[in-house]
């Protein structure tokens, strides 16, 4: 697949994973695809943990179904009948697990380009993820972001240090099928957005000229 294709066909993906072996050449080429992200001052914060073990997954599982009662309960009636059936997370079908992390502290305080901005460390692992992302899905593997818990109980369970941030928690596998759109779009939870409206030109709120609106509506990936 071109890159183009590789970005339409990229989903959050938690219901369509079957149980086939990733071989470890496959594995190793997507995280050679995060590790060649850009990073800013060159500082390559992350780490990636590679979750297989069982027993390990379902215990982040467990603090993944409490936080799912917790948002539903929160909810009005109609967005609690669209949500029972959606499922939030693939730990389990899943092949592997990933955790990515960032940190801050790598390479030293004296960071090029991070001076002003410390957020920059944790947007370079961001950059990680998408390149491990795409990588996957040109191999045919989806990959699912889990985030229904709290970051510092993901930590402990992984022994991950107090100074170290968990930026992702992943789900990878196979891919049992192919869907044209995301799942949430498909449960009806929510619809893309048109890109023409959320593009301004020059100042905020103030709309790109008619031809080039024309063209991203006439542009289909």
């Amino acid at each position: 697949m071109d890159i183009y294709t590789v970005i339409k066909k990229r989903r959050d993906v938690r219901s369509w994973f079957d149980d086939r072996v990733i071989p470890e050449n496959v594995i190793a080429k997507i995280l050679m695809a995060a590790h060649y992200a850009p990073s800013v001052g060159f500082s390559q914060p992350w780490n990636f943990i590679m979750i297989k073990d069982i027993s390990t997954r379902n215990k982040i599982k467990n603090l993944v179904i409490e936080k799912r009662k917790e948002f539903e309960s929160n909810l009005s009636e109609e967005k609690k009948s669209l949500f029972s059936d959606i499922k939030i997370e693939g730990i389990m079908e899943s092949y592997m697990n990933i955790a990515v992390t960032c940190d801050f502290e790598r390479s030293g305080p004296d960071i090029i380009g991070r001076s002003t901005i410390k957020e920059t460390s944790e947007y370079s692992a961001v950059l990680a993820i998408e390149n491990m992302w795409l990588a996957a899905r040109s191999e045919n593997i989806g990959i699912g972001w889990i985030s229904f818990f709290n970051p510092e109980d993901v930590k402990k369970i992984l022994k991950i240090p107090e100074n170290i941030k968990l930026v992702a928690y992943l789900a990878m596998g196979y891919l049992k099928e192919e869907h044209d759109i995301p799942e949430l779009q498909e449960k009806k939870w929510k619809d893309r957005m048109q890109l023409e409206d959320l593009i301004f030109s020059e100042k905020w709120n103030n709309k790109p000229d008619g031809q080039l609106i024309k063209s991203i509506k006439n542009t289909y990936l």
